[in-house]
């Protein structure tokens, strides 16, 4: 499962009512106590587009394509225990009043993930991924004109290691 999120965090270096709903959560959580906060802007996205392949280490997965595809990122994460439980139970709500389809679902040990996206069949506007592991709480969503063939197959990649 630790693959799948390394897969995530690096399409943030080298998706439409949760994109307005991502803005206002990471303004919303972002500045409290003990919350680690990421935000990636559409002008950073078009500066990273102009590098050249970005590939994962040891994965033959070329990423490029995807990031040149994004315009926003935010990342919220938090252990603290309470934070986390009113993000969760928000973003939870916020989902089942949403568009988003379920993609996958990962649970392990106490441990659970889940990725949505929203899109049509050949393009993926909004991708979210929600986890929870004990007291520790991410939640990301990352907005684009995304390939779904090319994400599927980044996803799927992660999923089968």
């Amino acid at each position: 499962m630790k693959k799948i999120y390394a897969i995530l965090a690096a399409l943030a270096l080298a998706l439409p009512m949760f994109g307005q709903n991502g803005r206002e959560l990471y303004n919303k959580y972002s500045d409290l106590p003990g919350v680690s906060a990421v935000y990636i802007s559409p002008a950073m996205f078009r500066l990273i587009g102009r590098i050249p392949d970005v590939e994962l280490a040891d994965e033959d997965v070329n990423l490029t394509p995807i990031i040149k595809s994004m315009s926003g990122f935010y990342l919220l994460s938090t252990e603290n225990a309470d934070t986390g439980e009113k993000l969760y139970k928000e973003v939870s709500g916020n989902l089942k009043k949403s568009k988003y389809e379920l993609l996958m679902e990962a649970k392990e040990d106490g441990e659970a993930m889940r990725l949505y996206s929203i899109g049509d069949e050949k393009t993926v506007t909004s991708l979210l991924m929600l986890a929870k592991d004990g007291a520790e709480t991410t939640f990301l969503t990352i907005d684009g004109q995304m390939d779904r063939a090319k994400l599927e197959e980044v996803i799927a990649s992660a999923a089968a290691d």
